[in-house]
């Protein structure tokens, strides 16, 4: 068993750690207490090749593997978690597209997305189907050569931003023989008649990453922007799906990470009863449990992506991998405010904002609950 790096994923993840410290944490403060959109920095990360890193090159990508995906999300998101949680929305959409796309549909749509061009989005949540997710109510029906769509989707990221080209949309296009919906899913381009982007949420974080409500009102497609196999929308978001949960997994290791070397630096310095607080080991032990937690959800995640990057199943490792370093992170974070006190309650210090950013990780793309679901669901399969 082998746990060192290839040469590549070394160059990839050095590369993403000197962009993060470099250009991105100088920003990140400000950015998110503006709400500016980071438009410069999200086309640098298109130019580095950070949008497609485990495509072929033939479409625009790097040809590299997920395992580098996932070092350079955790890079990222150690200096903006908001940029890592891109990464994961805009990676699955082009995920989605690879897997299921014809080769028209790739070289028109998924090409521009993975050369970080422009942006592309994920829309299957709506008001009453979030965990539920095949409750969802927006319909597409075939009207001669154009399916037409209606309804609404919420929480959409990316597709607030003005470089974002296009949205995946999953629909109900009427139901079996048994009365099950049949699920497809639909390439919808902005700026398509009939689709607007309604509101975008005001959130306890990342608010230079909006997240939208999305109208669809007699929104007519062409026949050829299904996407995948007819009836099979549903289970091609979940699949990808999957692949956002090891994203999550990556993004809450990259914050924790960031909490730790905060509070590391912070309790070297601060001085207390005439010793610096690192020496006493109410602080001291709370850090060793930072690192031992952020090098145990690290595995799982890059495990994961390993089994991903191998063609086997890992189902079951991205579900430990989001539910362990998303749950971990919550308390990492925690403890990083504790760390430093009555500091770590202003915003002036980063550890305020990875305590509000941290809880959003248990929630998208399923929640700890379900996590356990799945989890429950596949150990049972053993006995």
């Amino acid at each position: 068993m082998d746990f060192q790096l290839t040469e590549e994923q070394k160059m990839i993840r050095d590369m993403s750690r000197r962009f993060a410290n470099e250009v991105i944490a100088p920003r990140v403060e400000e950015i998110e207490k503006t709400g500016e959109y980071p438009y410069d920095i999200i086309a640098q990360m298109g130019e580095l090749g950070m949008m497609g890193i485990p495509f072929p090159e033939e479409y625009g990508g790097s040809g590299s593997d997920w395992v580098s995906m996932m070092l350079c999300t955790e890079e990222i998101s150690r200096a903006d978690s908001a940029l890592g949680a891109l990464l994961d929305a805009h990676t699955i959409t082009c995920e989605e597209l690879y897997q299921f796309g014809t080769e028209e549909q790739k070289k028109k749509w998924l090409v521009p997305l993975v050369q970080g061009k422009e942006l592309g989005a994920f829309g299957l949540t709506e008001p009453n189907a979030g965990s539920d997710a095949r409750a969802i109510k927006t319909t597409a029906v075939l009207d001669g050569e154009e399916w037409v769509i209606n309804g609404t989707k919420q929480f959409i990221s990316l597709v607030g931003y003005d470089n974002c080209s296009l949205v995946i949309v999953a629909a109900v296009s009427g139901t079996d023989k048994n009365g099950k919906k049949i699920i497809n899913t639909f390439i919808v381009p902005k700026g398509t008649p009939g689709f607007t982007i309604g509101q975008t949420y005001d959130k306890m974080g990342w608010h230079h990453f909006p997240s939208c409500e999305l109208l669809f009102e007699n929104c007519r497609v062409p026949k050829e922007n299904l996407l995948g196999e007819p009836g099979k929308g549903f289970a091609q978001h979940l699949s990808v799906l999957q692949t956002g949960r090891i994203f999550v997994g990556a993004i809450s290791v990259g914050m924790a990470q960031a909490c730790f070397e905060a509070s590391l630096r912070y309790a070297k310095e601060r001085v207390q009863f005439g010793k610096p607080i690192y020496s006493f080991q109410a602080v001291s032990f709370k850090i060793a449990d930072m690192a031992m937690n952020i090098e145990l959800a690290r595995n799982m995640v890059l495990k994961a992506a390993w089994l991903k990057d191998n063609n086997m199943p890992y189902t079951l490792e991205a579900a430990y991998a989001k539910l362990f370093a998303s749950e971990a992170l919550e308390k990492i974070a925690s403890d990083a405010v504790q760390i430093h006190g009555g500091y770590g309650f202003m915003n002036e210090y980063p550890v305020s904002r990875y305590y509000r950013e941290c809880k959003v990780l248990q929630i998208i793309e399923g929640t700890s609950e379900v996590q356990r679901m799945i989890i429950s669901r596949i150990l049972g399969q053993y006995c």
